[in-house]
């Protein structure tokens, strides 16, 4: 069986070279995608003209602007960025048919039993490296026995020497200035941990079958993929390097640093699985209309929706599917994109069902300088019914059920969700349990179908039901003539019972810690209609308790 074999596939510019491909003018100046943060807007992509000029990932725009005045930029736009890597994926699976995307920039891919296809992993990721040239896309790979190994190769292998370096080494340090070294206060001082945007230089980035270990151990700690404060942490303690690390005692970095540490190194050598989850096959159904001149009124975007809505459920009832969410993208004339999604209580394939959830959504979408294309596309989507095997006598029973189904209570449901949310509209449903407190249990209303007919109990259930409380009265299994309860001293004058219930022996639950429970309908003398329990107490003392009271 052949060694698990994993390339990484990093595009550490991938949002600024999607746009850079449609807008080639854009290459000849620094050009930067933007995200807007709330407070402020930061860059989250830069061209390789913008990287040269100094500017980094995260930076204030006004920074970059004072740094660099002709920066040019746009808005980010993160569901055009996770189409174009869907896309890059589907391209990838020419490699292998298992591939992975990894949010927002990068995939995995398992090349085992593939490379000899392409003349060898050299080769294979040369090819790779020139058809992401040829897309106008800048390539980091890595090759690899596990995902973590790869990762980190594809991202800080082939560093400049010294790019890892802290600028606190003392061997780095002027002669003059070395015998006042250990007066400084942090061990970080006059450098920082490196990060995966630093520039890259061209090697080799394929770890030889059984050589992760040496592969590894020259890259700096931030290639396990630790957070940025673990990394800063460890560099304070002098452990800049992999190999630093991995000579280390396991348990005292567990308790210093967390459990999350030791995963990545166990994960990053093969000790620990990571297996890689191929997406599932595409199946797309959308439509979108292309405005000759920009819109921004309400009742513009209801008449798109009315012309988008019935050829959607058409391409829906030919698959045999219908909508379970559906998004509403308003695409606008400076390149970004407004959007707004609504849920339904129950799939559905007919206009007249989704258009006025999506009439509702109109109105939270800003329409900017105008919006030129609109489009529709079903997120989530599930077969129009379950199939099962219908004799002749039971078919016509089952067509008449279908057609006469009625849906007001699921678009009733669906409207108030799409203002509050599907999870907070709740029913309740029958449980599979003789205990009282669990013979019901709350689903939410739009994953869930209308309850049928509820089981009978043996005995009446109380209107009010609550934790047991402590009932003052003599410990026997007699109903007692005088209790006193919640401060009350009451008399009984009627009861009716007893209903013995056992706990379930298969659950430890401490509600019932106390054993076998006989329940009593007790009417007092002030009118309360109490439900009792006399707990003959199995693992403990036995005693009277009140469970709930009846209307």
């Amino acid at each position: 069986m052949p060694k698990t074999r994993i390339l990484s596939l990093w595009f550490p510019r991938l949002g600024a070279e999607r746009l850079l491909r449609t807008a080639p003018h854009l290459a000849s100046v620094p050009f930067a995608v933007v995200r807007d943060t709330g407070q402020m807007q930061v860059l989250s992509s830069l061209s390789l003209m913008a990287s040269q000029r100094g500017l980094t990932l995260g930076q204030p725009l006004r920074d970059a602007q004072a740094m660099c005045p002709e920066l040019l930029t746009k808005l980010q736009n993160p569901q055009s960025e996770a189409t174009f890597l869907s896309t890059l994926r589907r391209w990838a699976g020419k490699f292998s048919p298992w591939v992975a995307e990894e949010a927002p920039d990068a995939l995995n891919i398992d090349l085992t039993g593939c490379a000899h296809l392409f003349g060898g992993e050299e080769k294979l990721l040369v090819q790779v490296v020139e058809d992401c040239a040829d897309l106008g896309l800048t390539a980091c790979p890595g090759i690899a026995d596990t995902l973590g190994a790869a990762w980190a190769l594809a991202r800080f292998a082939g560093r400049a020497p010294g790019a890892d370096r802290s600028g606190d080494a003392i061997d780095q340090e002027a002669r003059a200035t070395r015998s006042r070294a250990v007066k400084r206060r942090h061990w970080e001082r006059g450098g920082a941990p490196p990060s995966a945007a630093q520039p890259l230089v061209h090697t080799s980035r394929i770890a030889a079958v059984g050589k992760t270990h040496s592969a590894l151990g020259p890259l700096p700690i931030a290639a396990l993929r630790l957070e940025p404060e673990v990394v800063q942490s460890l560099s304070r303690l002098g452990l800049r390097r992999v190999s630093d690390l991995s000579g280390q005692p396991r348990a005292a970095l567990a308790r210093r640093f967390g459990k999350g540490l030791v995963l990545r190194l166990d994960q990053a050598f093969g000790s620990a699985p990571e297996p890689i989850s191929p997406a599932k096959p595409d199946i797309s159904f959308s439509t979108r209309l292309t405005l000759p001149e920009p819109i921004g009124l309400e009742s513009d975007m209801q008449a798109a929706v009315d012309r988008l809505l019935p050829p959607l459920c058409d391409a829906l009832r030919r698959a045999g599917q219908a909508a379970r969410a559906v998004r509403l993208e308003a695409h606008r004339t400076d390149g970004t994109m407004g959007w707004a999604v609504v849920n339904l209580a129950r799939p559905a394939d007919v206009p007249d069902r989704l258009r006025p959830l999506l009439y509702m959504k109109i109105n939270e979408i800003e329409a900017g300088f105008g919006i030129d294309m609109i489009r529709l596309e079903v997120t989530r989507a599930e077969p129009t019914q379950d199939r099962k095997t219908t004799g002749h006598l039971d078919a016509a029973h089952a067509v008449s059920q279908r057609l006469a189904r009625n849906t007001a209570i699921d678009d009733l449901v669906g409207r108030i969700g799409a203002r509050i949310g599907m999870e907070a509209i709740t029913r309740r449903h029958p449980a599979s349990s003789h205990l009282p407190e669990k013979a019901a249990q709350v689903l939410t209303a739009a994953w869930s179908d209308a309850a049928g007919p509820w089981p009978q109990p043996p005995a009446a259930r109380p209107l009010l039901l609550h934790r047991p409380e402590p009932v003052t009265a003599p410990d026997t299994a007699t109903v007692p003539q005088e209790f006193r309860w919640r401060n009350r001293t009451l008399q009984a004058v009627a009861a009716t019972g007893p209903e013995r219930i056992a706990p379930e022996w298969w659950l430890d639950d401490p509600d019932w810690r106390t054993g076998v429970r006989d329940y009593w309908q007790v009417t007092t003398d002030a009118g309360d209609r109490l439900w009792l329990y006399f707990a003959h107490g199995a693992d403990m003392s036995p005693g009277w308790f009140c469970h709930g009271s009846f209307a």
